[in-house]
């Protein structure tokens, strides 16, 4: 036997599907999130492009020297996480198999 949802406090504005109804204001949101904005755009600020370059320059010869941790770091962020690069290879494909039949049905 199912029942409709039971509104919960100040935050029961739902239809009889148990979704959010309009005019429903939501969650508070992140209370610490223009605080995290704030230390963000100051870290931005703190750190130049030359400083960024030799952070760069260091990592890369650490993962020269064998350091597998920097040798992850550097391939991920120059590569992409593998993850990443496997569904890009696959988005081509498909772009490739898509274009190919367009092609062929011209």
């Amino acid at each position: 036997m199912i029942h409709a949802p039971l509104p919960n406090g100040s935050n029961g504005k739902r239809d009889a599907s148990g979704r959010f109804a309009r005019g429903n204001a939501g969650g508070p949101g992140n209370p610490y999130a223009k605080q995290v904005g704030a230390l963000r755009s100051a870290m931005i600020g703190a750190v130049t492009p030359e400083d960024l370059a030799a952070v760069m320059a260091k990592l890369v010869t650490l993962a020269k020297a064998g350091s597998v941790p920097s040798i992850r770091e550097v391939l991920d962020r120059t590569l992409g996480k593998p993850v990443q690069a496997d569904l890009i290879e696959r988005i081509e494909e498909l772009e490739r198999l898509v274009a190919a039949k367009a092609e062929a049905s011209a």
